[in-house]
């Protein structure tokens, strides 16, 4: 069987470069491929912003396999625009550029950070606001074959999505309402864990919506063998549930990020 191929979240690891280096130093390294959180500090960049990192990807020889949409101020605290009513155009506008950057460099795979709860809204209020504004995603990556992925996170109380059942519904919800059928789940095993989520269960649950991924140890969000986290036996139970797209390394490195390798090229 073959292995999986791994890949580096440049926007957590290779932090001590510039962005627009990291894919280079990311190829350095050894990976063929990256993905990104959204790069930009705005939803809609300018066009000289969107060349620069296209072709920071595509002159470093590295393949873009999963990108965020635009997700707010995230060190601020924001985990998202999708469910928030008053931030709509910015991620309505967001997505076809998004999607734009996926079709120069082949990139098909879309991460929709759900967003926090907000005070003073009715959750079924931003519920809803999310399923309309997924419907709207997935239509605009299926023009790339494309897919949305849904991600439950820890660390952020506030975030509603906190384990794969939480992902599951909103998938659901959004393809009896939406009539689509290109959204996933993003198995983040680090997330899983920490949230306290059966990782064994959501994978016997779920793996035929997982389609991608990411991964760190726990506690502490570290590079593989730091923490409890039994990687070679998830990647089995991974492959023997059929699943065989990329792996990507969402951590903070312990020390040097090129340090921090050990796990993927033992």
């Amino acid at each position: 069987m073959e292995p999986f191929r791994y890949a580096v979240n440049a926007s957590i690891l290779f932090t001590e470069l510039d962005l627009l280096e990291r894919p280079a130093a990311a190829k350095a390294a050894g990976f063929e491929a990256v993905e990104f959180w959204w790069p930009f500090s705005e939803a809609v960049p300018t066009d000289g912003a969107v060349d620069e990192f296209v072709r920071a990807v595509d002159e470093a020889g590295v393949a873009l396999i999963g990108l965020n949409f635009f997700a707010g101020d995230m060190p601020a605290g924001d985990r998202g625009v999708l469910s928030h009513p008053e931030r709509s155009r910015e991620f309505v506008d967001n997505v076809d550029v998004a999607v734009g950057i996926g079709a120069r460099l082949g990139c098909t795979a879309f991460n929709a950070l759900y967003g926090n709860r907000l005070d003073g809204i009715d959750p079924a209020t931003q519920d809803t606001v999310a399923a309309e504004h997924l419907v709207r995603a997935a239509k605009a990556a299926s023009r790339i074959d494309g897919t949305v992925l849904i991600e439950p996170v820890s660390g952020t109380p506030s975030y509603p999505l906190k384990t794969a059942d939480d992902a599951a519904a909103v998938i659901e919800r959004v393809r009896s309402e939406g009539g689509v059928d290109n959204l996933r789940l993003l198995f983040d095993l680090y997330h899983v864990v920490a949230n306290g989520d059966d990782p064994d269960a959501a994978l016997d649950n779920h793996a035929d919506l997982i389609g991608h991924v990411q991964i760190a140890d726990s506690p502490g969000r570290n590079e593989p063998g730091t923490g409890e986290i039994d990687f070679r036996y998830y990647f089995d139970r991974l492959r023997e549930l059929g699943y065989s797209g990329d792996i990507a390394a969402e951590y903070k490195a312990g020390g040097a990020t090129t340090d921090s390798f050990g796990w993927a090229f033992s």
